[in-house]
């Protein structure tokens, strides 16, 4: 596959238009390699199940689980990607006692939490729920809860299941064999539709080539074609595609114009330092995890906070679902050392956290944001 170099803007026009290229497109890059690595990549140690297919861990993450960044260790995950492209699928939940916790946070390929369904969203009863890509315009068939609709034809859904102990492991393995992920066709006992064309699947760069590396781009330009562009971002799209960069078409980064290469070098690096200052907003609490997190209509066309959030902790929960204070830095500034310092998180007699589920305290390395293994493989402290 060849691409001609086209005329495009010059100079400064081009770098601006590539770091916001950049921002804007670096949660879809990094959420596409792990949806690479889940669904994809059938020889990738963290491989999980082929599109559309359930995958039950039935374990708590640990630092062998290196694809997410920030996982939890607290309750077991199941996942799901979706690929919506044939016809939407359904989703059957199981009725779970009520003092368990769970959720499923249904993300698009943008990484915006678009639905859940769960404790807090939809309750403990069961239910069945189906998910719709943008190419769907059916009605809600007879015995359907919801219909969850996602802006994107690619995606992922992840399920979380409180486990309460190492004892009650057991009881979790069930819940998850009662999760069910179907065709509508297949719901509806009818015919299956023509399947999608099969996707030549772009070779996902690795987390530092991501960050250094003008392929980006052509990456990025293979899965915008997983994401059909909505109304608000149109004139974005536009000013992407007069530096090459539009959806599905073929796009080398390396056959540009040497001053369109340089302005793709020059955009990684102005994305990258418009990230560090967010992060160190993040870290002073001028802004709280709670910004990163959510809804389009929630973050409301800030790409730099939901880059942000993609890097600190892709799939972060939304804030009515989970709320995360991350510390990186001392009350001082100074970053956690924990072979040279010791540190002392209090609560006063009657003020643990205040929550509906749990709360917990993990331990991450840095810069890649992994469980830290130790000698005695304990990566939390967290509420009974």
């Amino acid at each position: 596959m060849t691409n001609m170099a086209t005329p495009g803007p010059a100079g400064g026009d081009a770098r601006a238009i590539a770091q916001q290229a950049y921002i804007y497109g670096f949660p879809i890059v990094d959420n596409y390699r792990i949806l690479h690595a889940y669904c994809v990549d059938t020889s990738s140690p963290q491989f999980k199940a082929n599109w559309n297919t359930i995958s039950n861990t039935a374990r708590v993450y640990t630092p062998a689980d290196t694809t997410i960044q920030t996982p939890n260790s607290d309750t077991p995950y199941s996942f799901v990607g979706t690929d919506l492209r044939a016809e939407p699928l359904v989703f059957t939940v199981p009725p779970i006692e009520k003092d368990r916790y769970y959720s499923l946070q249904f993300v698009d390929l943008y990484t915006f939490n678009y639905a859940y369904v769960g404790s807090r969203a939809t309750g403990n009863g069961g239910g069945k729920y189906l998910l719709a890509g943008p190419g769907w315009d059916g009605e809600k068939p007879a015995g359907i809860d919801e219909v969850i609709r996602c802006d994107t034809d690619l995606g992922m859904v992840i399920y979380r299941t409180q486990l309460f102990d190492p004892a009650d492991l057991p009881n979790v393995e069930k819940i998850q064999a009662q999760y069910k992920v179907e065709p509508l066709s297949a719901f509806l006992g009818e015919q299956a539709p023509p399947a999608a064309p099969a996707i030549d699947f772009y070779p996902p760069l690795s987390p530092g080539d991501e960050r250094k590396s003008i392929s980006f781009f052509d990456e990025l330009a293979f899965l915008l074609q997983f994401c059909p562009i909505v109304p608000e971002e149109t004139a974005l799209r536009e000013q992407f595609a007069t530096v090459g960069i539009a959806a599905g078409q073929p796009f080398i980064a390396a056959d540009q114009s040497p001053e369109i290469q340089q302005a793709l070098h020059d955009g990684i690096a102005g994305g990258l330092q418009a990230l560090a200052g967010a992060q160190a907003e993040l870290n002073s609490g001028k802004i709280s995890s709670t910004d990163l997190f959510g809804t389009r209509q929630s973050l409301n066309g800030n790409y730099l906070f939901r880059m942000l959030g993609a890097v600190v902790g892709i799939y972060g929960n939304t804030a009515a679902e989970a709320i995360y204070p991350i510390y990186e830095v001392d009350a001082t500034g100074a970053p956690l050392d924990g072979a040279n310092n010791r540190y002392v998180l209090h609560f006063a007699p009657g003020q643990l956290p205040p929550v509906h589920a749990f709360w917990s305290l993990t331990m991450y390395t840095l810069p890649d944001s992994l469980l830290y293994a130790n000698p005695i493989d304990r990566y939390l402290i967290n509420s009974p």
